[in-house]
């Protein structure tokens, strides 16, 4: 019978698969520094700060693209800020790629960074708001395998392009055209991204019920869509009538849905994925033969992580948010750990790349997948746009932090001579702890919670309260 047809999973994969183009570029525009940084450090002439800063110049712009989003996305919706993000995307290739001096690259790269905080809020909210509940984990994850994958195809376009190079190449021309190649991916997301529907529920809080209904239709069946889209207009009904309550961030409730979507986007920052991204040439070139190694062995970081995701997108709406979480943590720190005590002993061979390939794969099942599904999930309705916009700009804003400081710790004299490299791994196995803690204390199970009932499962947690189990015909009512 029709109301018990299965949702239209291919529809659904198809659309998500094409607003994640967003994630590629995302991955491609933050990882492409990874191989050309040494080329930019000797052309520019780059002190560590200045190195620091032609890494992290770019979360600048994805900080104000974060915060951008939300409005963007709630004023002109969802479709619109992606086709935005994505013609930004394209000229900050084709601009940093022609750069005549170092202040004209920042300024590119900042625009690039303002499509990846505009993308990388987006294209998650669409998802989230266009899954079923009970696929939406599968299709969050499609977001970091995005991430992933743009991040393992510049890193072996890197390691390509310096295979067949000479050095004075490299640090003349072959930067240019490693910034040059992310032209491709952009054009295919310009184009693509006018195909995909409006997310139904922003169709409802601009009034276009009509074209919600045709696109809930689509995704399951006209029976479960009139349920799901009345479901929708009383969520938006009730957010209309908040509407001082949404705007005022003195009310408890708001404050801390925003207090754990901001701490889950910033923790997923300070677990040391950024230096393994954006510094694994830098920091495995202290025990590889070279360069050109050091670049190929970055291409496998980029596989594991790959690796990572698939296992968490398989295990996300199976074994739950918490239990994959902690578990990924806790793998994390021994990665690190690893990996600092190679670094430390100075063993050269693949100690060092061992260690960051374990710490890769736990990250990437864990926080890499985890970290975008519950940011996406865990703002109710009547303040997603908004508390998304928050939540990624904070990301971005500890993005920053540890791409700006890494350097700047790694290459300090003292602690170098004495650890070898080591230290700033301590530091972040540090806040892999701290993010133990954190997930049991703050984070709610949302494995299974429709996006209407987010807030209660929130608030619950806060007071450490034990929500009434659904009754099965109330889940039956709603799959979305």
């Amino acid at each position: 019978m029709s109301h018990q047809r299965k949702h239209n999973t291919g529809y659904i994969l198809r659309i998500c698969g094409i607003a994640a183009l967003g994630g590629i570029l995302f991955g491609y525009d933050t990882a492409v520094i990874s191989g050309a940084i040494e080329s930019l450090k000797t052309y520019f002439n780059l002190s560590p700060a200045e190195t620091g800063w032609a890494v992290s110049n770019v979360v600048v712009g994805c900080v104000v693209g974060a915060f951008a989003a939300g409005p963007l996305a709630g004023r002109f919706g969802r479709k619109k800020a992606l086709m935005l993000a994505a013609l930004l995307f394209t000229i900050s290739a084709i601009g940093s790629s022609l750069a005549p001096t170092f202040t004209w690259f920042v300024i590119y790269r900042i625009i690039g960074g303002l499509a990846v905080g505009i993308a990388a809020t987006v294209s998650p909210m669409y998802m989230s708001e266009v899954s079923p509940k009970d696929m939406r984990g599968r299709a969050l994850s499609m977001q970091q395998f995005a991430i992933v994958f743009g991040q393992i195809l510049i890193f072996y376009v890197n390691f390509k392009i310096a295979s067949i190079a000479s050095e004075a190449w490299l640090i003349d021309m072959g930067w240019r055209w490693m910034f040059a190649s992310g032209v491709i991916p952009c054009i295919l997301f310009c184009i693509l991204v006018f195909i995909i529907p409006e997310s139904p529920r922003w169709n409802v809080m601009v009034g276009r019920d009509d074209q919600a209904l045709a696109m809930l239709t689509r995704v399951s069946n006209a029976q479960h869509a009139q349920s799901v889209l009345q479901e929708i207009k009383d969520s938006v009904h009730q957010d209309q009538q908040n509407h001082k309550q949404r705007l005022n961030y003195g009310d408890v409730r708001v404050r801390f849905i925003l207090f754990v979507g901001c701490m889950i986007a910033m923790l997923q920052q300070v677990t040391g994925v950024n230096v393994m991204m954006y510094y694994a040439p830098v920091v495995l070139k202290t025990v590889t033969e070279n360069a050109q190694e050091a670049l190929f062995q970055t291409i496998w970081i980029g596989v594991l992580q790959l690796v990572g995701s698939v296992i968490g997108a398989m295990l996300m709406d199976r074994m739950g948010r918490i239990p994959l979480m902690r578990w990924g943590t806790l793998g994390s720190i021994v990665g690190l750990l690893i990996t600092s005590y190679a670094l430390y002993t100075q063993a050269t061979g693949y100690f060092a790349l061992f260690g960051m390939l374990f710490f890769m794969v736990f990250y990437a099942l864990s926080w890499g997948v985890g970290a975008w599904v519950l940011v996406s999930e865990i703002f109710p309705n009547r303040m997603r746009s908004q508390g998304m916009s928050i939540a990624v700009g904070f990301m971005w804003l500890a993005n920053f932090v540890v791409s700006q400081s890494f350097p700047m710790i790694n290459d300090h004299p003292y602690l170098f001579s004495t650890f070898h490299g080591a230290f700033p791994m301590w530091i972040f196995a540090f806040c892999c702890l701290f993010s133990y803690w954190f997930i049991g204390r703050f984070i709610p199970e949302t494995k299974g919670v429709s996006l209407e009932k987010m807030e209660d499962v929130v608030m619950a947690k806060r007071y450490r309260q034990q929500l009434p189990k659904a009754k099965p015909a109330s889940v039956e009512h709603s799959k979305f």
